[in-house]
């Protein structure tokens, strides 16, 4: 063959440059199948097979058939707080609980003490941890107790934390039943009650009756911790009880009233401890009432609202004495003549 022949005979064996070339199919024996396709389907379709199981875990309730406290103190990190929540068996796995700790509140938690029923799943404890959903306590400061009593009683209020410092004045702590968290602090719980009591003066002040002998909030607030103090067995009686000392405050007579000589004797630290004698009466103090006139220097306890309303609103009476009449009352009179016949009775009622 020449060389121009065989030139032209690859020419035509040969696809032209403009011709798309065919791709090469190689031949496949009869019924067998290339395996690896198969083996890239099954290693996708298993890398999908645990994302519906954490899904599921993270909605699945928990274990425990009744409800769990826990309490979460400040600064505690999500490594302990998982520690804490699988030793009292509440989660369905710690780290599930840690990814929805991540996915729901970036890891932020809040302190407290919490109460976490029965079923929940760990995304509804980290959102519960993450809300500060915390349970709320509560403790209530009765009428009439001296601002030492009340620092003694917040001392021994379960969960809360620190100290008060020193006692408050006689008169800025408001008594009401006061709502709180856990590791919640005293001096702040302090900070509530004088708040809430300035509050109440004040709004009541404003609304005062015309004519009262009381020169500011503060003398209000001296003569409702006498009224509290009086009227603490009936406090129906706090706003007649009111108008005998505004009566005789009009009148520039002594309020001889025995709760501020016993203030007087005890300063508020406690209880008297026993009966008021006559000897006491004469005590040399500013805070008693029967050496000297008008109000005491300060209040001698922490009165409620009722006490202060029925200051500022006393009843309109001309009763100028009352003595105790046995049943937790008193008996008042307009006159020195009825109040020795209730002093009589009253003495007949406490004689054995």
């Amino acid at each position: 063959m020449s060389e121009q022949e065989s030139q032209q005979q690859q020419a035509a064996s040969s696809p032209s440059l403009g011709a798309e070339a065919l791709p090469k199919v190689s031949s496949i024996p009869n019924g067998k199948r290339p395996l690896l396709p198969y083996i890239f389907v099954l290693i996708f379709l298993l890398s999908l097979l645990p994302a519906p199981l954490f899904f599921v875990g993270l909605l699945a309730p928990s274990s425990n058939t009744e409800p769990v406290k826990i309490i979460i103190p400040r600064g505690t990190s999500v490594q302990e707080i998982t520690k804490i929540l699988d030793q009292k068996g509440v989660l369905v796995h710690p780290l599930l609980f840690r990814a929805a700790s991540r996915l729901l509140a970036e890891d932020n938690l809040k302190a407290g003490e919490y109460e976490l029923g029965v079923g929940l799943s760990v995304m509804d404890i980290a959102a519960l941890l993450r809300d500060g959903q915390s349970v709320r306590r509560q403790f209530t400061v009765p009428e009439g107790l001296s601002s030492h009593e009340i620092v003694s009683l917040l001392g021994g209020v379960e969960g809360l934390s620190g100290n008060v410092g020193a006692v408050p004045e006689e008169g800025t702590l408001m008594p009401e039943t006061y709502v709180y968290a856990w590791d919640n602090n005293r001096a702040e719980i302090v900070k509530r009650m004088q708040e809430a009591q300035r509050k109440v003066l004040a709004d009541l002040w404003v609304k005062r009756q015309e004519g009262l002998p009381l020169r500011d909030e503060q003398e209000a607030l001296i003569l409702a911790s006498i009224v509290e103090k009086e009227t603490g067995l009936k406090a129906e009686e706090r706003g007649r009880v009111a108008g005998v000392f505004i009566n005789r405050l009009k009148r520039g007579m002594p309020l001889q009233s025995d709760p501020t000589v016993i203030y007087a004797l005890t300063e508020g630290k406690g209880p008297l401890g026993r009966a008021l004698l006559y000897k006491d009466l004469k005590v040399d103090s500013p805070y008693n009432t029967y050496q000297n006139a008008g109000l005491p220097p300060k209040p001698i306890c922490n009165p409620g609202r009722a006490a202060i309303e029925a200051v500022l609103q006393p009843e309109k009476n001309n009763y100028i004495y009352f003595v105790a009449d046995g049943t937790g009352g008193h008996a008042f009179a307009r006159t020195l003549r009825e109040h020795n016949k209730n002093v009589a009775n009253w003495k007949r009622v406490r004689r054995p």
